[in-house]
């Protein structure tokens, strides 16, 4: 196994066992490269009385996205283990119906100047946006998250 494959698995076994919620959703880590990660999760734990993904299970998927993501970078940038990420402050745009499985991604670009100061001060903020995607290419919303980190020194 690479590293990053090693990083995602130990960010899979995290979520199961410290967000119990992610593993009822049968949230995975499908990929992780050039700073973007995707995820899924099976439309049947999450399905709502229309036949479409519940939209409480919409903004979990997207909002946990965005946490792995910070999860992954503080370790591969910072080599930091013990830290705090909570998020400060979240957005959702619902654009289309999810009948299908739920894939969702994650890009960390545009986040250097809020990790100089984290690795400064001990503290950041970073702005993350995931993005749900259909099988046809078409997007079916977003969430915008304000991720807050303390590392704890």
């Amino acid at each position: 196994m690479t590293e990053l494959q090693d990083l995602c698995t130990d960010l899979q076994a995290i979520w199961y066992q410290q967000i119990p919620l992610s593993k009822a959703m049968d949230m995975r880590i499908v990929d992780f490269a050039d700073n973007t990660l995707t995820c899924c999760a099976s439309l049947a734990p999450n399905v709502n009385v229309h036949g479409t993904a519940f939209a409480g299970s919409l903004y979990a998927v997207q909002a946990l996205t965005g946490w792995g993501m910070m999860h992954l970078q503080l370790q591969l940038q910072l080599h930091e283990l013990d830290a705090s990420i909570v998020i400060a402050n979240g957005q959702i745009d619902y654009a289309k119906p999810v009948a299908e499985e739920i894939v969702v991604s994650c890009s960390f670009a545009g986040q250097e100047a809020a990790m100089d100061t984290l690795q400064k001060s001990g503290k950041g903020r970073f702005q993350l946006t995931s993005k749900v995607h259909l099988s046809d290419g078409s997007s079916a919303g977003s969430f915008s998250g304000l991720y807050a980190v303390r590392l704890n020194r």
